[in-house]
């Protein structure tokens, strides 16, 4: 279980994010859409401890951060909530000296100490997963965009996430390969995996996730299975949302 209470982040006399509030059950995918500027990059990168909470809590799996805490608890708990969550960045941040193999081994040997040998044969299985075992020994700049975002998902599920974040994971691709990003997700979810996936696509939304928040101003103004936003919101501004992103 993901759980948000209270969330607020303030940068200086500005607060972007006003007190957010939700839950994501283990095993189900949300998907967070809303205008630019409403809050979501910044709810992400508090979700990944990026960004120091100004209030309220996030829970993920049995660690707690909040935002009274002393500023060495606080860190302490970002590096345990670190290895609970991963994140799939918009422009993937491959390291371009590595191979896709070395890429994907470099946090579970490094950070997990997992062995060299479990850890390579962990990212082969991956790989295969991804549709891209025979990419392994290639390098970052041989690979297309879409390649390298399922070398970037790969890596990011090496390190067993009880959360991965995606941010707009659809902005670079055409529509066959949305299509086979969302068919690839979903499987994922069915092994067992809860994602939270930031998107401007409805229509990717639509086919890959069980609930939609809707933010604007930094505030959530409607929560709910997906289906019911999309087909029956009950907030005005929400349904001018859908109808201009149509």
């Amino acid at each position: 279980m993901i759980r948000v209470t209270g969330l607020r982040k303030r940068f200086g006399n500005s607060e972007i994010l006003k007190g957010i509030d939700f839950e994501v059950p283990p095993k189900t995918v949300l998907g967070v859409i809303g205008a630019s500027g409403s809050g979501k990059s910044t709810l992400l990168r508090c979700l990944n401890g990026l960004e120091t909470i100004s209030g309220g809590t996030i829970e993920c799996d049995n660690v707690r951060l909040e935002a009274n805490l002393s500023h060495a608890d606080y860190r302490r708990r970002v590096k345990d909530l670190r290895l609970k969550v991963g994140t799939v960045f918009q422009h993937f941040y491959l390291f371009p000296h590595l191979s896709v193999i070395g890429n994907i081994i470099e946090a579970p040997v490094h950070v997990l100490r997992t062995p060299k040998k479990t850890a390579e044969d962990e990212a082969y299985e991956l790989l295969e997963s991804v549709g891209l075992k025979q990419a392994a020994r290639r390098y970052p700049g041989s690979l297309s965009g879409g390649e390298q975002q399922r070398v970037a998902i790969a890596r990011a599920l090496a390190m067993h996430p009880a959360l991965l974040l995606l941010d707009e994971p659809t902005s670079a691709l055409d529509p066959r390969r949305i299509s086979s990003l969302r068919a690839l997700l979903r499987t994922f979810v069915d092994r067992g995996h809860t994602m939270i996936i930031i998107s401007h696509s409805m229509g990717f939304l639509g086919g890959v996730s069980d609930n939609i928040l809707f933010m604007e101003g930094g505030v959530v103004v409607e929560y709910g299975p997906t289906d019911e936003i999309m087909q029956s919101p009950q907030d005005a501004r929400t349904k001018d949302f859908l109808e201009q992103a149509e």
